[in-house]
């Protein structure tokens, strides 16, 4: 029947398991539990955004220094303009700064790339980002060479033979 032991084991299983949920809880938020602003937001415009999405890391020179607080489309200019929270510890980026999309490996996640300038102005909370990098889009990539003679002989092409019309000719004695 039930006893003081049962009791306690299923009690320790629970404190167990509720801990084990909340570790899981801190790994997957990155160990930032929201509490405080220890970030700075910058904003960049992108006319092709690809598959970027919220919460998508921030990167300088493959480190990650932040991430993608959000992503809205301009109604005016029909450009996606996209909010980054920057670590606070990154201060002084230069104005210069440029910020590209791109892919961790060939099916990896989206993510943006920042490569800091040499200006001595800095970049400010909620400045934005001028010089920017939109995604491409692989698949049209491919598309384009597939479908548009990759592998036909360039014009101008020494080594190509000029196309002639074959028609049947007959001969007469």
């Amino acid at each position: 029947m039930r006893g003081p032991r049962l009791e306690f084991a299923v009690g320790a299983f629970l404190l167990l398991a509720l801990a084990s949920l909340l570790v899981l809880a801190i790994a997957s938020t990155n160990g930032k539990l929201g509490l405080g602003s220890d970030s700075y937001e910058l904003k960049a415009r992108f006319s092709t955004i690809g598959q970027l999405r919220a919460a998508a890391p921030v990167k300088i020179g493959g480190v990650v220094v932040g991430q993608v607080a959000d992503i809205q489309l301009d109604p005016v200019k029909f450009d996606s303009v996209v909010s980054l929270a920057i670590n606070d510890d990154i201060k002084d980026l230069p104005a210069d700064t440029s910020a590209g999309i791109f892919t961790s490996g060939l099916l990896g996640e989206s993510y943006v790339g920042l490569q800091p300038g040499g200006d001595v102005e800095v970049l400010k909370a909620g400045d934005e980002i001028v010089m920017t990098q939109s995604a491409v889009d692989l698949m049209q990539l491919v598309g384009k060479y597939m479908f548009s003679g990759g592998g036909a002989p360039a014009a101008g092409d020494a080594t190509a033979e000029p196309a002639t019309e074959s028609s049947p000719t007959e001969d007469t004695p």
